[in-house]
């Protein structure tokens, strides 16, 4: 029996910006994308046949009277200025959840750079990641960013503290650093906010689930995600017969022996066609078409 996990796939953040790109495509049939619309190379793909045109933020400096896609992780308050000045039309994905934190930030930022005793904002997350790139524009790139516990270390804690989390981090993750801060020994406030968003951190529960109740689990994400890279791990943990592809063409039919039920998973970039697809080739294995 294959299964695809039914909570897999495409978060709504990521689908709202894929159907504004559809939007303009298919009326205009070409629009420019600051940065790939998602981290999944075949979404990439089918997109790009459709006329979508991934650009870097150096292209985006000689461009002029076009329409431009912000997508789902958001960007910082540069980039707008130089669409203005560009006289570029932003069709703005940003998720709704990412705005709210970015306006969160800026607020903690704005609110405290009077003070003569500036808090440290510090942002839980990957160091160069679009998201976390935007959130830390709204602090005019003085908020420091913290991959992990060990980078805490580095981080000079005493003063006053704020501290947030990009919105895909490990939930645990986040519940350890707010620990390692509240009980360093330091002088000043801390105050953090957990601002993980829960369509995303929920799906680790469930994921641990569907893994454990199949002999085989094919985890379906593109390179680049993050978010995939931490399912597939989680997965792993709890089904050592957990296999990552990027597409169907990567699954090796020895995987299959022995293995009364298989999963096909994603992670939150990844397109619920290409899961289809892949679990497509399992079943061509299975019944021994190849």
């Amino acid at each position: 029996m294959i299964e695809i996990d039914k909570n897999s796939g495409f978060c709504f953040g990521v689908v709202t910006a894929i159907r504004k790109a559809e939007e303009v495509l298919n009326s205009e049939g070409q629009l420019y994308c600051l940065g790939d619309i998602v981290h999944n190379a075949a979404e990439v793909e089918r997109l790009r046949a459709k006329g979508l045109i991934t650009i870097t933020h150096e292209d985006l400096k000689s461009l002029n009277g076009v329409k431009v896609l912000l997508r789902a992780h958001g960007e910082p308050p540069s980039t707008y200025e130089l669409a203005r000045k560009n006289n570029i039309e932003i069709i703005d994905a940003t998720c709704p959840v990412v705005l709210q934190l970015q306006q969160r930030i800026k607020d903690s930022y704005l609110n405290t750079a009077e003070n003569s005793t500036k808090p440290t904002i510090i942002i839980y997350g990957k160091r160069g990641h679009a998201e976390v790139n935007g959130l830390v524009g709204q602090t005019s790139g003085e908020a420091i960013v913290v991959q992990d516990l060990g980078e805490l270390d580095n981080v000079n804690l005493d003063g006053d503290i704020i501290l947030y989390s990009q919105t895909t981090k490990s939930l645990d993750g986040f519940n350890k650093m707010v620990r390692k801060i509240a009980d360093a020994d330091r002088k000043g406030s801390f105050t953090y906010y957990d601002t993980i968003c829960r369509q995303v951190a929920n799906r680790m529960d469930k994921l641990r689930d569907f893994a454990e109740n199949h002999d085989l689990i094919v985890f379906v994400a593109g390179t680049k995600s993050s978010n995939g890279k931490v399912l597939y791990s989680e997965c792993k943990r709890v089904n050592p017969c957990t296999y990552m592809v990027a597409g169907s063409d990567e699954i090796n039919p020895e995987w299959i022996v022995g293995a009364k039920t298989i999963g096909v998973c994603g992670a939150t970039s990844t397109p619920h066609w290409l899961m289809e697809e892949v679990a497509g080739k399992l079943e061509r294995y299975s019944s021994g078409e190849g």
